[in-house]
């Protein structure tokens, strides 16, 4: 009977040993699903994007302000170009040559047709001028109704010289042209030579004051050809004093008449 007890014993320690293990794997899962269930779940960290910068629209570029004006010379503005007389300036333009900028006058000449581009930088080097002064018109129409002044000389010498002052620019100078190869209706005719280089320089000149005077260029041609009027003529017998004085120089220069110096080049 002891025997029976004592295993009876042993059999509910060992349950009970059971039981305590049970209930302390039982008390752990509960534990750790409570403690899993604090634990705060971790998101992956996702790196932000850079945030994109703000579009800017292209900057329009401002119209460029058109030059009206450039070495004293304005756009509208009349100029005496030596190589073909009077122009207008139509305006003052950029353009991009071989990478480089440059600026230009164009300039309009309504009578021939013709449309130049100079650039405003060599204005000096092809004399490129204003109009002349009221006085100085004057003083060419003054020039006029002096006497016919022309040089002994073969006419191909005495035709480039001619051509140098039409060429020149300077309003006294054609004037002179005009007054050196004026023929009268009674005098005898020029040459085709002589004419073309008369009506060269008198088309200058009469351009040129007519745009000063603000008259219509036949009116110009008019006043230029009434002082003409006025200068006096040169007989043959004052041509041979003038000669025997000069002694044969040929680079003389002598006051003569229009006749005169036509016998003159038919001599040369």
């Amino acid at each position: 009977m002891p025997h029976k007890t004592a295993k009876t014993a042993a059999k509910a320690t060992g349950s009970k040993a059971t039981a305590s293990k049970v209930a302390s794997k039982t008390a752990a899962k509960s534990v750790n699903h409570k403690t899993a269930s604090r634990v705060p779940v971790t998101k992956p960290v996702v790196a932000a994007k850079p945030a994109a910068k703000p579009v800017v629209p292209p900057r329009a570029e401002e119209p460029k302000k058109p030059l009206t004006q450039r070495q004293g010379f304005k756009t509208n503005e009349f100029v005496v170009y030596p190589a073909h007389g009077v122009g207008q300036i139509l305006a003052i333009e950029e353009q991009e040559i071989a990478g480089a900028k440059l600026e230009l006058f164009v300039i309009n000449f309504i009578k021939d047709k013709m449309t130049l581009r100079v650039p405003t930088a060599k204005v000096a080097n092809v004399g490129m001028r204003k109009l002349s002064e009221p006085a100085l018109v004057k003083r060419a129409l003054e020039t006029l109704k002096g006497r016919a002044r022309v040089k002994r000389t073969m006419w191909s010498r005495r035709a480039q010289e001619y051509e140098a002052k039409i060429n020149s620019g300077d309003i006294v100078a054609i004037a002179e042209v005009v007054r050196d190869l004026y023929r009268s209706e009674s005098q005898p005719e020029q040459s085709y030579s002589e004419r073309q280089l008369y009506e060269a320089a008198l088309d200058r000149l009469s351009r040129e004051i007519a745009v000063v005077q603000h008259v219509t260029e036949t009116e110009a041609v008019k006043e230029i050809e009434s002082q003409l009027a006025k200068s006096p003529r040169r007989g043959a017998k004052a041509e041979a004093e003038a000669e025997a004085d000069g002694e044969g120089d040929l680079d003389g220069e002598v006051d003569i008449d229009s006749d005169d110096a036509a016998v003159a080049d038919e001599a040369a």
